[in-house]
């Protein structure tokens, strides 16, 4: 059967709307894309921008009376907004294709180093002896794929290798998906905590420690003013944004502990020498920062 499919360029402060006109038609998905490839970066806390120019789409499985529901919906915007004029709606048919199956087509085994896999759960590990750390995408930030999320995960891998996680505690400060913390008791850690400010983001770690057979006891799940202050690691990660990284480096870097190590992670590369300093000047010896399609992971250790 094939779809029909609506589709708008709106700004930011029309999407809301007219999202909510297709759902009253009918709409059984809607999709917001970026139409410039244009990166929204360091957004503020508890909101969801969008892109200047965003692409909005409404997907139908009925195909009868386009026309009718379109002058329905300018008339419904003429009434609600008036005076600014209803974004121009196209419309298409769309064979019929298995949308599910092809999502889940994009997304494949990762390698993170020498012994680390994320692995979407319907596919079979690549090396079954391996580390295999079973994760789908979903809504938290950190599936693997963003160059952030994988220097930290390659970071792990290789404290592993090294020999410098096995039966430690680890800290992961904005968790998102839990990806990081979960990792690092796969790759050997003893125990680990992780906090977010997003509730949807501890839920998410918590499914995702459930489907890798990580036990209640071994991952804590808190909000950042549930962490003990006094409390110190020996490995410490933070995959954020810059902002932030420098905001809270006196937590963070106050919880690694004498001899510990750190990384972090969710820095532009422009925006790198300002959080190394302030982590300098919370007394830790930085490495050289590690560049990838232009995010940068910095890491360092706390004086024995």
């Amino acid at each position: 059967m094939p779809w029909l499919q609506l589709k708008a360029h709106v700004a930011p402060e029309q999407a809301e709307f007219l999202e909510e006109l297709l759902l009253d038609e009918g709409a059984t998905a809607i999709g917001l894309q970026d139409a410039h490839d244009d990166p929204v970066f360091e957004p503020e806390r508890g909101t969801t921008p969008l892109w200047e120019d965003t692409i909005l789409t409404g997907l139908y499985d009925d195909l009868e009376g386009v026309e009718s529901m379109l002058a329905r919906i300018e008339a419904a915007w003429a009434e609600q907004q008036p005076g600014e004029p209803c974004p121009t709606i196209e419309y298409e048919l769309l064979a019929d294709r298995d949308w599910e199956r092809e999502w889940m087509e994009d997304f494949k085994p990762l390698r993170m180093g020498q012994r680390l896999w994320i692995v979407p759960s319907w596919h079979t590990p690549p090396q079954a002896d391996a580390v295999n750390l079973i994760l789908d995408p979903g809504l938290a930030f950190g599936t693997g794929t963003h160059p952030t999320t994988a220097l930290c995960l390659e970071w792990l891998d290789e404290l592993a290798v090294a020999g410098h996680l096995a039966q430690q505690s680890v800290l992961d400060v904005g968790c998102g998906s839990g990806i990081l913390a979960i990792a690092a008791l796969k790759l050997g850690a003893r125990h680990a905590d992780a906090t977010d400010i997003d509730p949807q983001a501890l839920q998410a770690s918590r499914d995702n420690a459930e489907r890798n057979a990580i036990a209640e006891s071994d991952l804590n799940l808190y909000y950042p003013g549930q962490l003990n202050d006094n409390g110190d690691y020996p490995v410490v990660t933070a995959n954020i944004l810059a902002g932030p990284l420098v905001e809270l480096a006196g937590m963070i870097a106050g919880h690694v502990a004498p001899g510990g190590r750190l990384a972090l992670s969710g820095i532009l590369a422009n925006q790198a020498d300002k959080v190394y300093q302030a982590y300098v000047e919370q007394g830790l010896i930085m490495d050289e920062p590690v560049i990838r399609e232009g995010w940068v992971r910095l890491s360092g250790r706390r004086r024995q």
